[in-house]
């Protein structure tokens, strides 16, 4: 049975929100697994963004990021070539990848665009399993991650708001959320 990469990424806004277009990667989670949902690798690196290198007051405190942690990253262009090359030593198991919604699939194709990268996760399907749990569910409309945990009986484990953290909890419900899961 093959395994599924769970990302999640942190980027840089502000309070009311930026449009994707104005935000960029500051936190590149991921977190490989099994059907079940068990970590079997993963992968966590801060980046420096390059537009608006100072992080705003809200979200340095959403995301409990500091501004250190991002001044002392690399930029995307030599982040997202590491992730690549960690990812390689998986790609024969991968079955799709998969984020909370649809937003981290959209920022990368934007870095990727901007940055002129590309990404084997290209080739792979990715599962919206935000969409996924409330079709599993028969929710009116998809929820959160922390109340999709709650109505499935967990609690977050970690930090809210944190890429690895988000990544390993998305992959708690992958298995409520996959048919045959």
């Amino acid at each position: 049975m093959g395994h599924w990469l769970v990302i999640d990424l942190e980027a840089t806004t502000d309070d009311g929100g930026w449009p994707v277009a104005d935000m960029e990667v500051i936190e590149i989670g991921a977190s490989l697994v099994t059907g079940e949902g068990r970590e079997v690798d993963h992968f966590q690196r801060f980046v420096r963004p390059r537009r608006r290198p100072q992080l705003t007051p809200f979200c340095r405190e959403l995301t409990h990021i500091s501004q250190a942690n991002v001044d002392s990253a690399a930029p995307f262009t030599e982040v997202w070539p590491s992730f690549e090359r960690w990812l390689a030593h998986h790609q024969a198991q991968l079955q799709a990848w998969v984020s909370w919604g649809d937003y981290d699939r959209v920022q990368l194709l934007q870095e990727w665009r901007q940055h002129g990268l590309d990404s084997a996760l290209r080739a792979l399907p990715h599962i919206n399993l935000k969409q996924r749990f409330a079709k599993a569910r028969h929710l009116q409309r998809p929820t959160g991650l922390n109340s999709a945990l709650h109505m499935a009986g967990m609690h977050f484990c970690g930090q809210q708001h944190r890429a690895l953290e988000d990544a390993r909890n998305t992959a708690r419900l992958l298995p409520l959320s996959l048919p045959n899961g």
